[in-house]
Parts: structure tokens; sequence; C-alpha cells
């Protein structure tokens, strides 16, 4: 059984096919080569600007965290959730060039059988907290409040997820339509220690965290606590890993567990820098989020992407292909496999991006290059290590 076969046994999708297809008719917005849609200010009426809102959240990384509270007793563990589900709308939003004066909304769903009112004050402080480390770096964001509610009949555990909206100048827009053939791909590590981090990062953020979590730990979980997971997932697919949540990670300052847990890393202090010094040199940025390396094939227009010079394969990836013997074509388009945003320019231009990439102390790289396609849609190549694969 592959990797894509074992993901839909387990209740998910990285494709997400279905979905996109069901909302192949929904108004695409203004910019619709944008990473994200972008909407008229109707809230206004001011033609020079523009409107975002963006929904997400830390999935099901938070029965990882459950799992890890009810080990350690560490319940700081949660306001690595709050910075899960906060990240996966910020930079979402960033790569439409909106970075800054940020509202913020939660929506917290919990089983209330298995988890007591100090995770959701110390989800709620999470919050808090990352807003208060971003603030120095220009990032302003507004807790508005949000909603707790007891659903133990639609959750096993928890579930964190949240929205925040934006205002933005139309000519702010940063659009993917913009990326052309010729254009350098930058990847910017998803590990290591940012300037804005206090610890080391593993980098795997929150796509694809149910086959990890199931990949990487030991069946004694699935005994201690069923309710981490779906009773419809076939036994032999639940933790059906080698390892426990204090085995250490070869490769890195952490244990398995806090590196399948570390919170997902955003770039909004680097974006935001990056558009003030090189706002011309910014053709467009993808979060490779769902989908993994193959995301920047939903946009751009007749791209052939080439990745010819990715980042060496981070431990918890190995970790995960060395448990399980995953080929790298089934890899890429689940994990982001070592960078989580890419971005395009002009080559000439690349040293100058890279230069902002060291100030804030994360290692980026030119990854490849754009081509024009040859079928008149988008195409995806990558090589690594004498290997080829083609999306």
């Amino acid at each position: 059984m592959t990797e894509s076969d074992i993901y839909l046994s387990r209740g998910v999708s990285s494709s997400k096919s279905e979905i996109h297809e069901a909302i192949k008719n929904v108004d695409p917005g203004i910019f619709p080569g944008a990473f994200c849609k972008v909407l008229p200010d109707t809230l206004t009426g001011d033609s020079d600007y523009c409107l975002l809102m963006h929904a997400d959240g830390a999935g099901t990384k938070s029965s990882l965290a459950y799992l890890y509270w009810k080990e350690t007793g560490d319940l700081s563990v949660f306001k690595g959730i709050s910075v899960d589900s906060l990240v996966m709308n910020l930079d979402d939003l960033a790569c439409v060039g909106a970075v800054d004066h940020f509202l913020l909304s939660n929506t917290i769903g919990r089983n209330k059988f298995f988890i007591p009112g100090e995770v959701i004050q110390t989800i709620i402080e999470g919050f808090s907290d990352i807003s208060q480390t971003l603030a120095p770096f220009g990032i302003s964001i507004d807790l508005c409040g949000g909603e707790t509610a007891d659903v133990g009949d639609v959750v096993r555990t928890l579930i964190v997820d949240s929205t925040i909206s934006t205002r933005l100048r139309r000519d702010a827009v940063v659009d993917l339509d913009r990326v052309k053939p010729g254009d350098v791909i930058i990847g910017f590590a998803s590990f290591g220690q940012s300037k804005w981090e206090s610890t080391y990062n593993s980098g795997i953020g929150s796509n694809g965290l149910t086959a990890a979590r199931h990949d990487c730990f030991s069946s004694v979980y699935a005994d201690k606590y069923p309710e981490s997971y779906s009773p419809e997932i076939p036994s032999d697919l639940v933790y059906c890993g080698k390892g426990l949540i204090e085995t250490p990670l070869e490769g890195t300052p952490l244990t398995l567990g806090q590196a399948v847990l570390s919170p997902t890393r955003t770039y909004t202090p680097l974006i935001r820098s990056m558009l003030q010094q090189h706002p011309e040199k910014v053709h467009g940025m993808v979060h490779c989020t769902g989908g993994g390396q193959t995301k920047c094939l939903k946009f751009g227009r007749e791209i052939h992407y080439i990745k010819d010079n990715l980042f060496p394969i981070p431990p918890v990836f190995s970790y995960i292909i060395e448990t399980k013997g995953y080929s790298l074509q089934e890899m890429y388009p689940v994990y982001n496999m070592g960078h989580r945003l890419e971005l395009f320019t002009d080559e000439s231009s690349a040293d100058d991006i890279l230069t902002v990439a060291r100030e804030y102390e994360i290692e980026a790289r030119i990854v490849g290059h754009c081509e024009k396609s040859s079928n008149g849609s988008n195409q995806l190549t990558i090589r690594h290590n004498q290997e080829q694969f083609s999306y």
C-alpha cells in the first residue's frame, strides 16, 4: 500500500481533490491568481483597498498534543497548537502581501470528558503569547475573542481553529500570475531556529500530521489513548511506528514527540521585510502547506516548476522515510520536506532576497527555476539525489 493509499485509509487527503471540485464554481475574487481569495473593500467602499479573511487550524496535530500532555503532564505543549492555528492563516495571507493589522478570532471544539478548562486557558494564552512575540517585528494582531464549544459527539479530543482578517491596498497585492519562465525559486527553510523562535524547529509544520502521528509512534499509545484516533481507521494503520514520545530524534536537540509537535514556523516577519525592502522583486510566494512541495502547481499560468536544488531532508522526515519505507515521490505531496515558503523572482534579484533571510536567521537558497510548460498546464519536476519525479 502506498502512502497516498494509507493517507486515504486514515480518512484524510493530501490533495483534497474532492474539496477543490466542490468549490470550483465559487467566485475566485478580484485577484484570481493570488494565493488567497481577495475581495473588494465592501466595508468602507474604498476602491484603493481590498479585504482578506482566512480560516484554518492546527488540524489533527492537537490530538498528538493531547497524547503528549497525558504522557508528560506538560500543558505548555498546547501553546504550540495556538501557534499552528494562527500561522496556518497568517502565512497564507502574507503570501498575498498582507503583513500587518490583523484581527484574530479563535474557535475551539473540545470533548469535555478529556479536555479540562486548564487546557483551554493554555491555548488562549498561546494566542496572546505568539501575538506578543510578533509585535516587535511590526506585526500587529488584535485578539477579538472566540468560541469554545463542548462538542464531544463530534470531536474526540480537541480541535483548534482560527480566523484572521485584514485590509490591504490593491497595489500591494502579490499575484502569482506574475510568475514567469526564467524566474528562480527561492526556498526558505522550515527547520532550524529563526530570530523569533526560542527553540529549534524540526520543520514539520501542520500538514501530514495524521500520517506522521501514526507512522512515528508506537502502538502502545493506541491502547492507552483510544480517544486520540478514529475507530474507523484500520487497526494496522493506528500508531504503527516504533517511537515513543521521549525517543531522541537523531540530528536534533529534540525528542521525537517534540519534533513532531514543533510549532509551525511563521515567515511573516521575513515576508514583511522583503516586501518593504524589495517589493518589485517579489513576483509571487507560495506557502507549501496542503500538497507539500506540489502546492505550486495550483498557481501561475503554464509554468513548469523545476526544483533541483532542494535542502537536505530534515531528520524528522528522514525518520518517517526510514521507519515506514516511503518513497520520496510519495513524501513530496504530503510534507514540505525542508522548506515551507518559496518565493519567485528574477535571478538578478536573488542575492538581495537571500540577504534578508540571513538577517532573520533563516536558511535560504535557490531551490529551482521556472520554465514554460510544454503541455499548456502547470507542471512540476523534482530532482533529488539522482532521482526525478514528475507531477
